[in-house]
């Protein structure tokens, strides 16, 4: 049986996990993509970047958006939470700063539940020398729910 997973499991998940799927409209029809993200809780919001592209696209017109997290050991077992709230595209000074924060918390989320060590920030600046500078974006004004089923 599904039970609801209480407000501080639900921030808990938030804040353990990096790896989600988001959630938007584009061109009248529902997109779900996966994404790494970090949660902030110095502003209470999910930090994210992107490419140019589709996603970017929708989500400046469209700026609200879900993000779904999970966590699936089998079939009797899981436990999921899905996150709303509204885009928020950020630049120059906030955008730099929050795109450290990001890369500094998935670093540490990787190293706590994968065991290995990751240079992020060095990755994120070799990236943005040879390809496009990244969009730094915030999802604010989050609400949640979840679920989860632990049957024995």
């Amino acid at each position: 049986m599904r039970k609801d997973l209480n407000n501080e499991q639900c921030l808990e998940m938030l804040r353990n996990n990096y790896v989600g799927r988001l959630g938007y409209i584009f061109e009248k029809r529902p997109f779900v993509v996966p994404i790494t993200y970090f949660y902030s809780e110095e502003n209470n919001s999910v930090i994210g970047y992107s490419g140019k592209g589709q996603k970017l696209k929708a989500l400046r017109k469209n700026k609200f958006i879900s993000l779904e997290i999970d966590e699936i050991e089998s079939i009797d077992h899981w436990r999921s939470v899905l996150v709303h709230g509204e885009f928020e595209e950020l630049h120059q000074t906030e955008a730099k700063y929050l795109l450290h924060a990001f890369a500094l918390g998935v670093e540490k989320l990787i190293a706590k539940k994968e065991k290995r060590e990751l240079h992020a920030i060095s990755e994120f600046s070799t990236r943005i020398i040879k390809e496009e500078i990244p969009i730094v974006f915030r999802i604010k004004d989050l609400e949640w729910t979840g679920k989860y089923r632990d049957q024995e």
